[in-house]
């Protein structure tokens, strides 16, 4: 099978952990034990989620205010080589010697007109307070929302049009390589007037990049990796159900909330309704199960209805 695994930013870097390099690689060496589970006889594509680790370049590029900070685009293929590092490192330690691996800076296309630009909403960089937030926004020109009792940074998060390094990714493909990309939902980028190609201030949703990137790829299967263990409705609740399988057109209907949940299950189904063939949402630490078909929350248009676990 051809498997796109989407590693998430917060499965990689718990809520709530130290944004160290050892955590960092703690819970990378949880997934790449898992991946290399299901290596034999597949080929795998990685992509990866970057929120905590931009959040962190974000803030230490605050605390240096001798310069501008680098822009969005920049930080994004920064974490692409920091992250796609640490996975090459850690799965080529438990895999054959002669197992190929690649890790490419992947740019992703995006359209000026797509609307997210007029209704920025993406949380990015350190918190501060209202009246902070509300002199860095006149001084930079920045879109600023609350979050809880203070303000941060917010930025668009327009749809995915292009990724452009889809053909060398193949030819890697068949070369027998693993490869890693799409990182943070690619390096966001956007033709100019004057037809040139440059980054821009946004953040590419990864689920759907990887999405995109999964249905370019003519994938077998897509593994949605996250911090949970399937998508459940009333999670927190004493009421919460666990979903084990569910039709596109039924699981859209339960409204998952567009901050957690709702992108996952979004690309999920972009996917099985694009190929005919399987998305699953599920824990990191279950993707050898996921794809044995024994785990997590399994989304095609082969069965109808939904099932609870």
């Amino acid at each position: 099978m051809r498997i796109v695994v989407a590693l998430g930013g917060n499965a990689l870097l718990r809520r709530g952990e130290p944004m160290t390099a050892d955590n960092q690689r703690a819970n990378i060496r949880i997934a790449t034990e898992q991946i290399a589970k299901v290596h034999p006889g597949n080929e795998l594509v990685i992509a990866h989620g970057n929120g905590p680790q931009v959040g962190l370049l974000s803030l230490q590029a605050a605390a240096y205010t001798q310069v501008l900070p680098y822009p969005l685009d920049v930080l994004g293929a920064e974490t692409e080589g920091m992250i796609g590092y640490i996975i090459e490192q850690e799965l080529g330690n438990l895999l054959d010697f002669e197992v190929p691996f690649a890790t490419l800076l992947t740019q992703v296309e995006v359209d000026a007109k797509d609307p997210a630009f007029q209704n920025p909403t993406k949380p990015i960089g350190p918190v501060y307070s209202k009246a902070e937030a509300e002199k860095l926004a006149a001084e930079k020109g920045w879109a600023i929302a609350p979050d809880g009792d203070k303000y941060r940074r917010v930025v668009a998060s327009p749809r995915p049009k292009r990724i452009f390094e889809i053909r060398p990714i193949k030819w890697l493909l068949e070369k027998s390589s693993i490869v890693i990309c799409a990182g943070g939902g690619g390096i966001p980028t956007m033709y100019g007037e004057d037809g040139k190609l440059r980054g821009i201030e946004a953040v590419i949703d990864k689920d759907l990049c990887s999405s995109l990137l999964a249905s370019q790829l003519d994938a077998d299967l897509l593994v949605i990796a996250t911090d949970v263990n399937a998508a459940f409705i009333d999670f927190g609740k004493p009421t919460q159900k666990a979903i084990g399988q569910a039709h596109p057109d039924e699981i859209e209907k339960l409204g998952f909330a567009a901050g957690s949940m709702g992108p996952k299950v979004q690309a999920a189904c972009e996917f099985a309704r694009q190929t005919g063939k399987t998305a699953v949402i599920g824990s990191l630490s279950d993707i050898e199960a996921i794809v044995q078909g024994s785990a997590g929350t399994r989304i095609s248009t082969a069965t109808p209805g939904i099932t609870y676990l």
